[in-house]
């Protein structure tokens, strides 16, 4: 018997792919109760965003498949790469620097656990 899983998936958050990754990482394989735990006492900025997906996930879960939500734990937390809006930075004599604001993508899915 196959394992349902259910996913929730955020576009264009305005956060580098690596600093979302670090509490994306720290969620992976948790149970859902522990990770909303967890992201709701962060002291990072993208946690609240992350917890977002998360609680987004679980209603999918609930709702679309019928799965119990005492027995999910996250399975994936994927984070991508997004858009990168490339800016200049006024310098002396003339010159500029670039300035690159990227994006990322992440992708939560859960699973329900058997018993």
């Amino acid at each position: 018997m196959k394992p349902k899983t259910a996913q929730a998936i955020l576009r264009t958050l305005r956060v580098s792919p690596r600093k979302l990754n670090l509490v994306a990482a720290k969620i992976r394989g948790m149970k859902v109760d522990q990770a909303l735990n967890f992201l709701t006492f962060s002291q990072k900025r993208t946690a609240q965003d992350v917890k977002k997906t998360v609680l987004s996930a679980i209603a999918n879960a609930e709702n679309n498949h019928g799965m119990d939500i005492d027995r999910l734990y996250i399975k994936e937390a994927h984070v991508g790469y997004g858009m990168k809006l490339k800016r200049f930075h006024a310098r002396a004599k003339g010159r500029a620097n670039s300035i690159s604001k990227v994006f990322s993508h992440l992708n939560i899915k859960v699973e329900e656990k058997e018993v």
